[in-house]
């Protein structure tokens, strides 16, 4: 399994587990999203990063593909690979958080705001159009 099925696994576990075990063979399920996950990223990255641009150097394009990359892999991570937040749990208030499950609680908020933001960019693209 390539890592953006474990991470897709071990994100499910946390925020559905409901909906996790409803899943009758995890692993399976999850590799095979990690590698459609991994072929969404590289058709992505490559659009987000166009082509050459004239005049620049080698350390301009790999970061230009890096970044693109960086990207690509947010946007799959949010759209792909985490649950839908309507069947997401919130954690008890009076449970004490982990590092790890706090940690995944920021990620899952920023991929909410960037998948907001992402909605929004592409209804101002669609009115313009």
């Amino acid at each position: 399994m390539n890592t953006y099925g474990k991470f897709a696994q071990e994100t499910w576990k946390m925020t559905a587990p409901a909906e996790y075990a409803l899943i009758p063979d995890p692993q399976a399920w999850f590799e095979q999203l990690g590698e459609e996950a991994a072929e969404q990223v590289g058709e992505l990255m490559m659009a987000l990063a166009g082509p050459d641009r004239k005049g620049e150097t080698y350390l301009e394009k790999v970061g230009r593909l890096n970044a693109s990359k960086m990207q690509a892999e947010e946007i799959v991570r949010a759209e792909m690979l985490t649950p839908d937040p309507s069947v997401q749990e919130e954690p008890e208030e009076d449970e004490e958080e982990s590092g790890v499950a706090r940690m995944l609680r920021v990620v899952q908020q920023l991929n909410r705001e960037d998948r907001e933001y992402w909605e929004e960019v592409r209804r101002q693209e669609a009115e313009q159009a």
